[in-house]
């Protein structure tokens, strides 16, 4: 399973109503340390396919998505398993 691009329009029904856990990398084209990390995503998606699902959501054309998470800094990473957050991280991983 691909990345999903996510918009404000179809959040819900892609993350909030997802089956398997999601984790919601929030980012902006313009983030350099969210371009260093994509390709790391994508390698993941392809490795957990069926057990997670990898959703983007750019912040910069999504910001009711944005501001529901309070989003100040990025990239950001939430974990929503069921409708829920079940974790975050703000920064770039190594």
């Amino acid at each position: 399973m691909a990345v999903v691009n996510v918009t404000d329009a179809s959040f819900e029904s892609e993350v909030l109503r997802s089956e398997i856990p999601v984790l919601v990398d929030l980012w902006a084209e313009w983030c350099g340390p969210c371009k260093q990390m994509a390709p790391v995503i994508d390698q993941l998606a392809k490795e957990l396919e069926g057990k997670i699902k990898f959703a983007k959501v750019d912040v910069d054309h999504n910001p009711r998505v944005a501001a529901s998470f309070r989003v100040q800094s990025i990239p950001m990473l939430v974990v929503i398993d069921r409708g829920q957050i079940a974790g975050h991280h703000v920064g770039a991983l190594d």
